[in-house]
């Protein structure tokens, strides 16, 4: 698409590539982590891919405990309005004692809005079970309460009965870049 195309589409582009860096869970080991980019009808992805998975990782053997994933991001969206603005949301999963796969937590955020290098920690959820016969039942089948979508995160309707609780967290770097968004009366900045 050449410029000019772009500007009298009313079209603008963001280009977002980064990296899920690392992630803290005092108490697990063994993590790997998927994402998966959730965005509003006008928006388009133009190059990358929507939703990936990482290597698992351990946790290393240092004061911090952290795990390190460095799993790459790298996406380009075009739109004709912020409305629906991206958002991407990782979910974490890691072995439980009885070597079934269970989700360590999930979060959610916005893609920045400003140009440059940003960087995101995500404090990280998971569902919990609405009572304590639920529990007891989760812990000895090894299915533990978790979302059959996780897309759902990215909407706001239907989250507010579910029950959940912090654990864990992750940090993310963005480096993005925008084309012909001032055109539409929008400044992304830093500087501004």
């Amino acid at each position: 698409m050449s410029a000019s195309e772009s500007t009298t589409g009313g079209v603008f582009l963001v280009s977002v590539v980064g990296q899920i860096e690392k992630a803290h869970f005092p108490s697990y080991d063994n993590m790997y982590c998927k994402y998966t980019f959730v965005y509003g009808p006008d928006w388009e992805i133009v190059t990358g891919i929507e939703e990936g998975i990482s290597q698992i990782a351990q946790k290393s053997q240092d004061e911090r405990q952290q795990v390190v994933w460095n799993f790459p991001l790298d996406i380009s969206f075009k739109s004709t309005n912020p409305h629906g603005w991206p958002q991407l949301i990782i979910s974490v999963y890691g072995l439980d004692t009885f070597g079934n796969d269970v989700v360590r937590g999930y979060g959610v955020c916005h893609l920045p809005v400003v140009n440059g290098q940003s960087s995101e920690e995500m404090i990280m959820f998971v569902p919990e079970s609405s009572s304590t016969l639920q529990k007891l039942t989760s812990w000895l089948t090894g299915k533990r309460p978790e979302y059959v979508d996780a897309r759902l995160l990215a909407r706001g309707d239907g989250r507010e009965v579910t029950r959940v609780r912090s654990q864990g967290c992750v940090w993310i770097k963005f480096n993005v870049v925008f084309k012909d968004f001032h055109q539409y009366g929008f400044e992304n900045d830093n500087n501004s």
